[in-house]
C-alpha cells in the first residue's frame, strides 16, 4: 500500500469567516468574543468581503469542496449571504456551523434563498442544564431549538452537532434520539482537542479506555437508528467500525484544511500550526507546497504506535491531539488503547 496521499485530494475546508459570538463557549475552539472592547480589533483583521470573494475563487482552482462557513458565529457578519451565494457561483457546496439563537423567520429564509446546502447547529446536551453550562449563556438551549425550528419551516437540511467531554459523555444516546426527534439528517460528535478556550478544559477530556467506550456505544447505536451518526476528531472510529472505505479518520491536511478569520491556513480548526497566509501567498500554492501538509501526507513520517499500526491508512490518529499533547503532529495519538499487532509495518 503507497504511503502517500496524492495532494490535490481537497474535500472540505472550513472557514471561520469571524471570531465574533454572542455565547461564550467553555470549550471554543476559536476563543471567539462578544465584549465590545476585543470587537474594534478583529472587524479590523477580518478578511473583507473582496478577499473573501477572492478565497472562493482559489479555493475552486484546486477543487470543488464542500466549504464550511464557521465561526465564532457566521451569521454576525453582514456579509455572509453575499459569500454563500458566490461560493455557490463556483459550483461548490456551501455549509453552515451556526450556535442557531439568531435564527430567525426572516433569517432562515436567507439561508435558504443563498444557496446553503445545509447547516449543523450545536446541542453539547439532552437537556437545556447540560447544554447552558457549555454556551454559558441563559438560554441558548431553547435558543437553539428555535433556531431548528426556523430551518424546519424553510426547508433547510440541518445536523446537529455535540461537543463530547466527561461533562455529557454519558448522554450520547438521548443526544442522538433528541436529533432524530428534532429531524436531523446527522448526529456529529466532536471529540474535545485541548486548544483555545479548551485548554483550561484539559481536566474535562475523556481518558483512553472512556473514548474506546463511547465509540464503541456510538457504533453499537449507528446500527439501531436511522439518523446518520459521525465523529470528528476521533480518527479510530473508523478502526472500531471496521470501515476501510476511502474516508480516512483524520484528513488534516490530506482532504481538509481550515481558514482562519484573517486568512491563516492550518490542517485543521484544532492543530494550530499555521501553513500560509492567504493575504501573502495564494491559497493553491499553500495547499499544493506547505511542508506542513506534504508531512502529514507522506504517511512513513508517522512515528510511535501510529507509524506502526495496520489501521494508519483509515485512521491516522488525532494529529491536533497529538500536537496539542507533545508539540509534534507526526507523534502518536495519545488517547488511543490499540496496540498495533507486531510486524504489520515497518514503524518506528
Amino acid at each position: 500500500m503507497e504511503n502517500n496521499i496524492p495532494n490535490g485530494n481537497l474535500r472540505l475546508v472550513a472557514w471561520e469567516l469571524t471570531r465574533r459570538c454572542n455565547l461564550s463557549c467553555v470549550h471554543c475552539r476559536a476563543s471567539a468574543v462578544n465584549n465590545e472592547a476585543c470587537l474594534d480589533d478583529v472587524n479590523k483583521e477580518e478578511l473583507t468581503t473582496d478577499e473573501a470573494f477572492s478565497l472562493i475563487d482559489e479555493i475552486a482552482r484546486v477543487s470543488r469542496p464542500i466549504l464550511i462557513l464557521t465561526g465564532g458565529e457566521p451569521l454576525l457578519r453582514q456579509d455572509i449571504f453575499k459569500i454563500a451565494s458566490y461560493g455557490v457561483t463556483k459550483g461548490i457546496t456551501v455549509v453552515m456551523a451556526t450556535n442557531g439563537t439568531l435564527i430567525d423567520e426572516e433569517l432562515a429564509k436567507q439561508i435558504k434563498t443563498s444557496g446553503i446546502k445545509r447547516i449543523s447547529i450545536s446541542l453539547d446536551g439532552a437537556n437545556a442544564k447540560t447544554h447552558n453550562e457549555f454556551r454559558q449563556v441563559t438560554g441558548a438551549f431553547e435558543g437553539a431549538l428555535n433556531g431548528i425550528k426556523w430551518a424546519k419551516i424553510s426547508g433547510i437540511e440541518f445536523q446537529i452537532n455535540t461537543t463530547i467531554t466527561k461533562q455529557n459523555y454519558t448522554q450520547s444516546n438521548d443526544i442522538i434520539a433528541l436529533a432524530d426527534q428534532l429531524g436531523a439528517v446527522v448526529c456529529d460528535f466532536f471529540f474535545l482537542v485541548p486548544t483555545g478556550r479548551a485548554r483550561e478544559m484539559e481536566g474535562q477530556e475523556l481518558t483512553p479506555r472512556e473514548y474506546e467506550e463511547v465509540l464503541t456505544r456510538l457504533d453499537k447505536k449507528s446500527r439501531d437508528v436511522p439518523i446518520k451518526i459521525k465523529t470528528t476528531c476521533a480518527p479510530h472510529y473508523s478502526r472500531i467500525r471496521h470501515d476501510f472505505s476511502t474516508t480516512r479518520g483524520c484528513l488534516a491536511g490530506t482532504a481538509f484544511c481550515f481558514i482562519s478569520y484573517k486568512g491563516e491556513v492550518f490542517p485543521c480548526g484544532y492543530l494550530d500550526v499555521n501553513c500560509g497566509n492567504i493575504r501573502l501567498a495564494n491559497f493553491y500554492d499553500i495547499w499544493e507546497n506547505s511542508p506542513v501538509f506534504n508531512d502529514l501526507r507522506d504517511l512513513s513520517k508517522y512515528k510511535g504506535k501510529c507509524g506502526r499500526c495496520e489501521y494508519l491508512h483509515v485512521c491516522g490518529g488525532c494529529r491536533a491531539r497529538a500536537y496539542a499533547k507533545t508539540q509534534d503532529y507526526l507523534a502518536q495519538e495519545p488517547n488511543c488503547i490499540y496496540k498495533p499487532h507486531k510486524g504489520n509495518r515497518s514503524g518506528r
